[in-house]
């Protein structure tokens, strides 16, 4: 029973069918087990049962010699903890060896946003003359008026879209939905593209579920999103890079500088725990700082 293929099997099975995890997930799941237990082969380790602490802080050691960012080991730890974990759970093996395997706490890297006015020179630069223009500033609208990840954009689907209401119902993580409001700048935006730019990129083609689709009419991937950004900064005056991530950063923080509350902004962004959200808090603290320093007498 302590075979790692049986096991790894079993493992996998679980996220599938108990965790509801993505094949996404799964898969990276699988591979990170799979790492570790080739470098346990090296080491004439074959049985998940064999593993000790000592083990474990190997990889860890190994996975700072190549090199690999903090976010990435750590991924990797928590990843093999949960697979032992569950080991244990199913009476596999007597003892987790990656309880007590702790990375070294690392400096907090805050999200990158643009501020509003960097936004606002983005939305100049979409032109809507053409079937991509139209699809473009549809596509930044809703990325930056939701605060979606780039996975749930591209799943969205035209039956996903309410305009009366103005809210699109939402597939995020574990497969989680929400639904989450848009506002007129994104309807205006939306309505355009699908009432005209769509249309002409399908060219006759058959109709897609998916809202946003690409020059030959097909559903429109996380690259091309990315592709899609990347041309709108080299286009504008703006330097650096852009992601996706970075306009749902900047969705959070403008809702925090503008007076949300956090709970509000965990909701619509989808986060199953408040810490999540926390972070954004201190990149609104910028803000506090410039009023104090504005307005206090003493200052």
């Amino acid at each position: 029973m302590g075979n790692v293929n049986v096991c790894l099997k079993l493992f996998l099975e679980y996220l599938q069918i108990e965790k509801n995890y993505s094949q996404y997930t799964i898969g990276d799941y699988q591979d990170i087990v799979m790492e570790f237990f080739d470098m346990m082969a090296e080491q004439g380790i074959k049985e998940v049962a064999d593993v000790r602490y000592h083990d474990a802080r190997l990889f860890l050691t190994r996975l700072f010699d190549k090199k690999q960012s903090r976010k990435t080991i750590a991924k990797k730890i928590s990843c093999l903890r949960s697979f032992y974990k569950f080991l244990v759970r199913e009476k596999i093996v007597e003892e987790n060896p990656f309880t007590l395997v702790i990375l070294p706490k690392g400096e907090k890297r805050l999200p990158e946003f643009f501020y509003e006015n960097e936004l606002e020179i983005l939305f100049q630069e979409c032109k809507t003359d053409t079937p991509l223009g139209q699809r473009n500033a549809a596509l930044l609208e809703l990325l930056y008026a939701t605060g979606i990840r780039v996975s749930e954009c591209c799943s969205i689907t035209l039956k996903d879209i309410d305009f009366f209401l103005s809210t699109i119902l939402v597939k995020g993580k574990g497969s989680k939905e929400r639904y989450v409001p848009f506002g007129s700048k994104a309807s205006e935006a939306l309505k355009l593209y699908l009432e005209d730019g769509r249309k002409k990129l399908l060219n006759g083609k058959p109709n897609q579920e998916v809202l946003f689709i690409n020059h030959r009419g097909g559903p429109l991937t996380a690259r091309g999103v990315r592709t899609i950004l990347d041309g709108m900064i080299e286009k504008s005056s703006l330097t650096g890079k852009i992601h996706p991530h970075k306009l749902r950063h900047s969705f959070a923080t403008h809702l925090l500088n503008n007076g949300a509350d956090m709970r509000t902004v965990q909701e619509l962004l989808g986060h199953s725990f408040l810490s999540s959200t926390q972070i954004y808090t201190h990149v609104t603290s910028e803000k506090l700082k410039k009023i104090y320093m504005s307005h206090h007498p003493r200052a």
